[in-house]
């Protein structure tokens, strides 16, 4: 008897430990970044979806930039290469590579939209100017799920090193997680830009 009511007092304990050390906080958040990161993709994913139509559309246009194609492509291509696993949130190096892809995606994007507004033929494409809403349309998901992610990784982060959660932390192997850069954040995350105003080309 005496035994027993030992181990149901060492769990009480053991239970009480763990959530006064943040150990149910670290479970939570990991959730909530692993559902982050996931919806972080979904939208990259659908921004890949939406690039085969887009260029399969510009290359109606004989004279269009070639060179601005090809950069959308290669783009592209070098985007959808990096596995982007739950576990790249865990690997630096990785999340680097993966991040710098997704914004030199944007960028190739973003101009072949600018370029794409000096071809007539292109601006009166009803086909294209619906590819063109929805990538606008993605882009903005784009960057409120990124924004979500931050946010989350954020708490994360500071339970990760605060005390006494980052005794926690160290114990069970809770590392801080990767974000997406300051510096890069303005230029990743701005949706293409679209200048009606620029002459048409001739």
């Amino acid at each position: 008897m005496l035994r027993r009511l030992m181990t149901l007092l060492s769990a009480l304990i053991l239970a009480t430990s763990l959530t006064a050390c943040g150990y149910n906080d670290f479970q939570r958040l990991d959730e909530e970044v692993k559902a982050g990161w996931a919806e972080v993709l979904n939208q990259y994913q659908r921004r890949a979806d939406l690039i085969p139509n887009i260029v399969a559309t510009v290359k109606g246009e004989a004279s269009f930039e070639q060179d601005t194609l090809t950069k959308v492509i290669e783009a592209r291509a070098k985007a959808t290469s990096i596995q982007a696993t739950p576990e790249l949130v865990n690997d630096p190096e990785a999340f680097k590579k993966f991040q710098a892809a997704q914004g030199e995606l944007t960028g190739a994007l973003s101009r072949l939209m600018v370029v794409s507004e000096q071809y007539p033929n292109l601006k009166a494409n009803q086909a294209f100017q619906d590819l063109r809403v929805q990538l606008e349309g993605t882009e903005n998901r784009i960057t409120v799920a990124r924004n979500r992610y931050i946010k989350t990784v954020q708490s994360y982060n500071v339970l990760a090193r605060s005390f006494p959660s980052n005794l926690t932390a160290m114990a069970m192997g809770y590392k801080p997680k990767e974000s997406f850069t300051v510096q890069n954040e303005a230029q990743i995350s701005q949706p293409p830009a679209v200048n009606f105003d620029q002459p048409a080309k001739k």
